[in-house]
């Protein structure tokens, strides 16, 4: 019979959120400037930028942001132009 005890991968203590500083967001097609979603989050650089380049085959004829923060690193829209 399978426990049901939760098993926790991350080595963050239950309670406290991980630090996953970069954002793959989707944006609203067609609807301003709203973020849709947030595809992906990432610890570093170059795993955002891998989920980025992902999230552009997936959703080619959408805008797709990456950021650290506030700060955006690459946008797509502005790729296209």
């Amino acid at each position: 019979m399978p426990s049901k005890d939760k098993i926790s991968r991350s080595s963050v203590p239950p309670g406290e959120t991980e630090e996953l500083p970069y954002r793959v967001e989707l944006w609203h097609d067609g609807m301003g400037d709203t973020v849709e979603r947030v595809l992906a989050r990432a610890l570093n650089a170059q795993l955002a930028r891998a989920i980025f380049t992902a999230a552009k085959g997936e959703h080619p004829n959408r805008r797709i942001t990456l950021r650290k923060g506030s700060r955006v690193i690459v946008d797509s829209a502005a790729e296209q132009r």
